[in-house]
């Protein structure tokens, strides 16, 4: 039985994190699942990676370089993402043609449409259906992926000082869709919230395919940061103490001021939160049936019931490993809790598979 083996990369603002699938015959859509077979993350210093793009090239390298060492990964070729708020994503109708055809037109079709010079500019173009009755004829509908070349570079450099081969770029977003839209999440309209360091992205899919995607920008640093402005302590004293408090829980006296603080970034992150599932089922007409937490900001306790009552709708945490089997070098047990981490290095890893 044929065999492919894939490795996703994904370079966070505190960790590097690598997983590597083993794919039966027929790849994700084949019959057996897929196998988790080597898994790892080192943590790197705030800064090294900021707002998803690598700003310390050695620190990173040099991070990567002892995730390959300590997790033992057979291969140097690896699945990377990229995904900030320099990246451009729309939806966008073209007239039909070719898709190799239709991509190497984009920029000159996309032109009006960027912040951005499409010189400056990587393109990309995922096809989500056609139609046959536009005002033009056939008509292709898909979402335009616009990022900016200098982000994609520094990443690619980090990964190659570590002595990887970068195989593709992919969109963060699209990859979180393969990671946690399959089985019945795959059947409905998800909606995939990822807090982050510094941003948040949500991505809204309908049956497995992306109709929405949007950054936000507030994630956990902001909370820890809002922490430990109002306490006067350190960043890691406030991350502690952010994660002991929490949202929604009655606090002594003592922690009123960092439970305000808390409280405040927070309420701001959730409604921008709930505008855009608003936004999308009245745009869509179609709404959303379940909400999927996931990232770091994703763990703080009591986010998922805040959510839930913001938004009125019910919000899982997002397990990227259920389904899959694990290798023998795979401790699943030091990953309990902790699932939800692991989503964007295998929803990479989905991709060049699929």
């Amino acid at each position: 039985m044929a065999t492919s083996r894939v490795i996703g990369l994904d370079l966070g603002s505190s960790f590097v994190r690598a997983a590597e699938l083993e794919f039966g015959s027929g790849g994700p859509a084949g019959k057996n699942p897929p196998t988790l077979a080597r898994y790892g993350e080192i943590a790197i210093p705030v800064g090294a990676v900021r707002d998803g793009e690598v700003v310390q090239h050695d620190v990173v390298a040099g991070a990567i370089k002892q995730l390959w060492s300590s997790a033992k990964f057979p291969s140097k070729d690896v699945v990377i993402g990229v995904g900030n708020q320099r990246v451009v994503v729309r939806e966008l109708d073209l007239p039909w043609m070719p898709l190799a055809q239709l991509k190497s037109s984009l920029p000159f079709q996309v032109t009006e449409l960027l912040p951005m010079s499409t010189d400056d500019a990587l393109l990309d173009y995922f096809p989500t259906g056609e139609s046959a009755d536009g005002p033009s004829g056939r008509t292709v509908h898909g979402m335009l992926v616009a990022a900016q070349r200098d982000t994609v570079n520094a990443n690619v450099m980090a990964v190659e000082a570590a002595g990887l081969r970068p195989t593709m770029v992919d969109l963060n977003a699209f990859a979180m869709i393969r990671s946690l839209a399959r089985g019945d999440l795959a059947r409905g309209t998800v909606a995939i919230v990822d807090i982050g360091a510094s941003m948040t992205t949500v991505v809204i899919a309908e049956r497995g395919v992306p109709r929405l995607v949007r950054s936000l920008p507030s994630g956990g640093h902001n909370i820890t940061s809002a922490v430990a402005s109002s306490m006067g302590i350190s960043a890691p004293d406030a991350e502690h103490l952010k994660r002991e408090i929490g949202i929604g829980y009655a606090v002594p006296a003592d922690r009123a001021e960092a439970s305000d603080a808390i409280s405040t970034i927070v309420r701001a992150l959730v409604e921008s939160v709930r505008n855009t599932f608003v936004y999308y089922a009245q745009n869509s007409g179609v709404p959303i049936d379940t909400v999927v937490l996931v990232g770091g900001g994703a763990q703080l306790p009591g986010l998922g019931q805040y959510l839930a009552s913001a938004s009125r709708l019910p919000v899982v945490l997002g397990d990227p490993l259920a389904g899959l089997r694990s290798g023998k070098t795979v401790n699943r047990g030091a990953l309990n809790g902790r699932e939800s981490f692991a989503a964007l290095s295998v929803g990479l890893a989905y991709g060049v598979a699929a």
